[in-house]
């Protein structure tokens, strides 16, 4: 059940582990301050309390840390071992990774507030699979002899890029760090690591995790600190090969220009405002739960979540019942308690944002069915898990990202508008079909403008399944095979055999 005022309980405190108390960046394989000493701390949403406090990187770290990146590609330390030799270390840290998944966990829901079991069941699980799926595709990176006419024997090869600059946003620091890193070095490159300001903490236990499997060197490093002067050096860096980021679209736009000026190739998931169609055929029970969850997960930090609820209208008053109760009693709370399902909001500034779009839901019409309010728990950043009928397409709360534990719920009464709905969004990240009709699966999917649809589910990801946006969701593909060949490059070589 949902906490309230009158049922606060103390919210424990933790003790991190020594990477991510040692408040230092990591470049070139050591652990050192910032090159002017400044330090930021990191609140844990929680309780509105210091989690840690890391170190402000300069324009000067950032600059040291490519150039690290950039010597350690050059001399081969890594760029020229055999995959089979950085499937070996890559395997390595999956086996690390696993072995200290609590610590992992433990940071990941102090930094971000999501629920400690999900972060142990979703977060540090896949970061883990994603190490070792990269790890078997590393040994595979060959190329092919091409038949020509020529006289010559023409053959193509895969090399890596050179200095890749990984910018990660605060939902998921560590899943989202690893679908660039793990990539990168898989495909033989070095990696400078740009995480959220607010959520760094995973990134520089990483760096301790990637050490001690093998990587060398000036390969990989973390560079802490405020998102907007560090990033812009980062990306409009002449020795950085490739751009691989996550956030918003309009952060997302910057990116591309200021990488573009460098003629530099980026790969960006952007926003999404995925719409979630419930046909009145679908199996009820599984399609509420499967609803709740692509809303409430991670507080609704979740780019690929289902914030958008299209609901076939005979049924539209019986689900809004259905919801009306269930949503009541979502359990929200502390983190660290294995039964709660939704914890805080990241930031004040995420909740403040929630807040608003919600303020303003209600005075474009919007009636609020459940929740609709800010939660006082601990002096965190709470939210009560919201849903919200009767508003216009053309809303705030519906056209844009709200990235919060809201739900709309829209009517509708045919095939072809349910499909419209849908689509009339800039965005095209994800998309959902509830319906038992296979037929039906098949029609709707195939005319949905997003990267990734789930029929009678959501959120089913697995490193071997690439994801990634179109329209404003952003370009270039995550996880799967797809995702080497975006951090390597098609050399061809021609023999003259005359």
């Amino acid at each position: 059940m949902t906490m309230t005022e009158s049922e606060k309980v103390l919210i424990p405190s933790v003790t991190l582990p020594d990477a991510v108390n040692r408040g230092q960046l990591f470049i070139n394989g050591e652990w050192r301050p910032s090159s002017d000493g400044g330090t930021t701390d990191i609140i844990n949403p929680a309780t509105g309390a210091v989690a840690a406090t890391v170190a402000a990187g300069t324009v000067s770290d950032i600059n040291a840390a490519v150039a690290a990146a950039k010597t350690a590609f050059d001399d081969g330390r890594w760029s020229r071992l055999s995959g089979r030799e950085r499937s070996r270390v890559l395997n390595r840290a999956a086996l690390l990774i696993r072995e200290r998944a609590e610590d992992l966990a433990l940071t990941e829901s102090t930094d971000v507030g999501k629920p400690i079991t999900f972060a142990r069941v979703v977060d540090v699980a896949t970061a883990a699979d994603q190490y070792e799926y990269v790890a078997a595709l590393a040994q595979q990176l060959d190329g092919s002899v091409r038949e020509t006419p020529l006289p010559a024997h023409a053959f193509t090869k895969r090399e890596p890029l050179g200095v890749v600059a990984a910018i990660t946003p605060f939902n998921f620091p560590l899943i989202l760090s690893s679908t660039k890193i793990a990539a990168a070095l898989a495909a033989g490159n070095s990696v400078v690591h740009k995480p959220a300001g607010d959520t760094p903490l995973s990134a520089l236990l990483m760096a301790e995790i990637l050490t001690e499997a093998g990587v060398p060197a000036g390969v990989f490093n973390v560079v802490t600190g405020s998102g907007g002067i560090l990033g812009d050096q980062l990306v409009a860096h002449p020795d950085v090969s490739k751009v691989a980021f996550t956030g918003s679209t309009d952060v997302g736009r910057h990116v591309a220009a200021l990488a573009g000026q460098n003629l530099r190739p980026v790969t960006a998931e952007l926003g999404g405002n995925a719409a979630n169609i419930l046909f009145a055929d679908a199996d009820l029970d599984q399609a509420i739960g499967t609803v709740i969850g692509a809303f409430v997960f991670n507080s609704g930090q979740f780019c690929m979540g289902g914030p958008r609820l299209l609901v076939e209208r005979p049924i539209y008053e019986t689900v809004l019942g259905i919801l009306k109760e269930a949503v009541a009693g979502v359990p929200v709370g502390d983190p660290s308690n294995p039964e709660t399902v939704m914890g805080p909001l990241a930031s004040r500034k995420q909740l403040d944002k929630v807040a608003d779009f919600v303020e303003g839901a209600k005075a474009a019409g919007g009636q609020v069915v459940v929740g609709g309010e800010r939660l006082e728990l601990n002096g965190g950043f709470f939210y009560k898990p919201t849903v919200i009928a009767g508003l216009a397409n053309d809303a705030a709360a519906v056209r844009e990202e709200v990235f919060g534990p809201v739900l709309t719920v829209q009517p509708f009464d045919s095939e072809e508008e349910a499909i419209e709905l849908a689509n009339s969004t800039e965005y095209g990240l994800a998309s959902g079909v509830q319906t038992s009709s296979i037929a039906r699966a098949h029609r709707v999917s195939s005319r949905l403008d997003a990267g990734i649809v789930w029929v009678n589910s959501w959120a089913l990801l697995d490193p071997a399944v690439p994801f990634g946006g179109v329209k404003n969701s952003g370009w270039g593909r995550e996880y799967g095979p797809e995702a080497l060949e975006s951090y390597s490059r098609t050399k061809s070589v021609v023999i003259a055999t005359d």
